[in-house]
């Protein structure tokens, strides 16, 4: 049997065509822009492990490169969000506000509360969440560590005057629908947004375990004594 050498040679250039074939790797595709689901889940993430490590480590001592490793990110995808720990820790702030959701409690399915109904209301909702054990950490980080860190006091402050811009806005709402004039709102939303926080801090300092039916019966006697003074406001 004659061997046809120019056949052997084809068949081996095949071969090695196809294995040349089989080497070749598809380029992965670029990863498009992430899903509004992933953003989201990245940045609860991030505020969630940010939140932990100022609890567990002091704002001074908070690192944002250990942040982004708990979270199981980069750096890069930390700073690019929060470009600082100030920016992390406002943001942290103002989600624990949003979670609250504050202006739900001075409404039902019916439409806005009355004006003591809506005031009593609002003060056991924001008080009640402000005694939760991650809320109560962050408030006395910042009260521990503003002298020493003035954009906590300056997140606190900020975080204050948007609840007293919402309950003076309630308070002008309720003068037009009981017809009852109110000559400053904001004045009488800062009186009860700082009756309100002087209690809070009374308990913060006595490290004290408040029941419910306290708490309400503290805001029933405060409320009431504020409208007592209603039509001089």
């Amino acid at each position: 049997m004659m061997i046809n050498f120019d056949d052997v040679t084809r068949a081996c250039k095949a071969v090695m065509s196809t294995k040349k074939l089989l080497k070749v790797k598809t380029k992965p595709r670029p990863p498009g822009r992430p899903k509004p689901e992933d953003i989201n889940a990245i940045e609860s993430k991030l505020l969630e492990v940010g939140l932990k490590e100022f609890l567990e480590q002091g704002y001074g001592n908070a690192a944002m490169a250990r942040i982004a490793k708990a979270a199981g990110g980069s750096k890069t995808t930390l700073y690019s969000r929060y470009p600082s720990k100030e920016e992390l820790f406002r943001a942290i702030i103002f989600d624990q506000i949003e979670r609250a959701a504050p202006q739900a409690s001075l409404r039902s399915d019916a439409g806005p509360l009355g004006l003591e109904q809506g005031l009593k209301s609002y003060a056991n909702h924001m008080l009640e969440h402000s005694l939760q054990d991650d809320m109560i950490g962050v408030n006395k980080l910042v009260y521990s560590e503003c002298y020493r860190f003035p954009e906590l006091g300056a997140a606190a402050v900020e975080k204050t005057n948007l609840g007293i811009k919402r309950i003076a806005g309630f308070i002008s709402e309720s003068a037009v629908r009981d017809g009852v004039p109110c000559k400053n709102p904001t004045a009488i939303a800062q009186v009860f947004i700082f009756m309100i926080r002087g209690w809070y801090m009374q308990v913060l300092q006595a490290n004290k375990v408040v029941s419910a039916a306290e708490r309400e019966e503290w805001v029933n006697q405060a409320v009431n004594a504020l409208l007592l003074a209603r039509k001089d406001w």
